[in-house]
């Protein structure tokens, strides 16, 4: 009998994941999705197109979720990377279970951003996880993960791409498993692990006085397409988009801060630290 599903989903990740469903042959007779912000720097791939040329039922947010879930009746509901929390009612509709994507190892980093945090933390490894899906964000028990390395000058967008591959790698392998009911279920060890709340343009500003190491992870955790680290220079705002820490002799040389040099901009950090700013602009 061909499995049904209520599918809440955004961005590249819900594109991807969406689609591995419908290559299951997994009836979806309903996407739930979020119009677009128009303050927001939209650069991911779009669930409401791809759900209208599926012919699926499109609705947003905003409508009468819980009683078309009742009405529909389906035998699983999905999230992935639904941007709002689902009440207890909706998530209590589907008869063999709810489920969502997160892209991180959990129970590292749970809650918003997690590959931005993850690279701001200085992991060297991230991915994608399957979990039950509980009124209590990000504690259901593991279905299935999938993990990505993180390279040091890795920016956001670069390791966002690795785990939107690890997230339809991982649904695609554990969706059999879900429908013939033989998935595992593994309980989340929380104190493992952290959760990380949301993320704001401020949260970029960059302190000189910090390591070198961890003001490089800062930039390239919201490098563009994300907001941009930044700092103020001479009452100009300097947006840093790119770094490399620089090794070798003068090392320790200068106060923290931003120095105009013949090859550039090289910043001086609190550990005596350098790094080579590769890209920047004045805003």
């Amino acid at each position: 009998m061909q499995a049904s599903a209520i599918v809440f989903a955004y961005h590249d990740v819900g594109v991807r994941c969406l689609s591995v469903l419908l290559a299951h042959g997994v009836r979806v007779p309903l996407v739930v999705t979020h119009r677009d912000d128009p303050g927001e720097n939209v650069w991911f791939a779009s669930v409401d197109r791809l759900a209208r040329e599926q012919g699926l039922e499109v609705a947003y947010d905003d409508a009468d979720i819980p009683g078309r879930a009742r009405e529909l009746a389906p035998d699983f509901l999905f999230s992935f990377y639904y941007r709002h929390m689902l009440p207890e009612v909706v998530l209590a509709t589907p008869k063999r279970g709810a489920y969502n994507m997160h892209g991180s190892l959990l129970p590292r980093f749970r809650g918003r951003a997690p590959v931005n945090w993850a690279i701001v933390r200085g992991a060297r490894e991230t991915g994608a996880t399957v979990h039950e899906r509980l009124a209590k964000p990000v504690a259901g028990a593991i279905i299935a993960q999938q993990a990505v390395p993180i390279l040091p000058d890795d920016t956001a967008i670069e390791v966002f791409r690795k785990v939107t591959v690890a997230a339809e790698i991982v649904m695609d392998r554990s969706l059999p498993r879900l429908i013939d009911g033989s998935a595992p279920r593994i309980p989340q060890d929380l104190a493992r692990g952290e959760y990380c709340g949301g993320r704001k343009p401020a949260d970029g500003r960059i302190d000189w006085s910090r390591p070198a190491r961890e003001i490089h992870d800062l930039v390239r955790a919201v490098a563009p397409p994300y907001p941009g680290a930044f700092c103020d220079v001479d009452g100009r705002r300097l947006q840093v988009n790119r770094t490399r820490i620089m090794m070798g002799p003068g090392a320790g040389s200068g106060p923290s801060g931003v120095e105009q040099t013949q090859g550039g901009l090289v910043a001086h950090c609190g550990d005596g630290g350098r790094l080579a700013i590769l890209e920047w602009e004045w805003t």
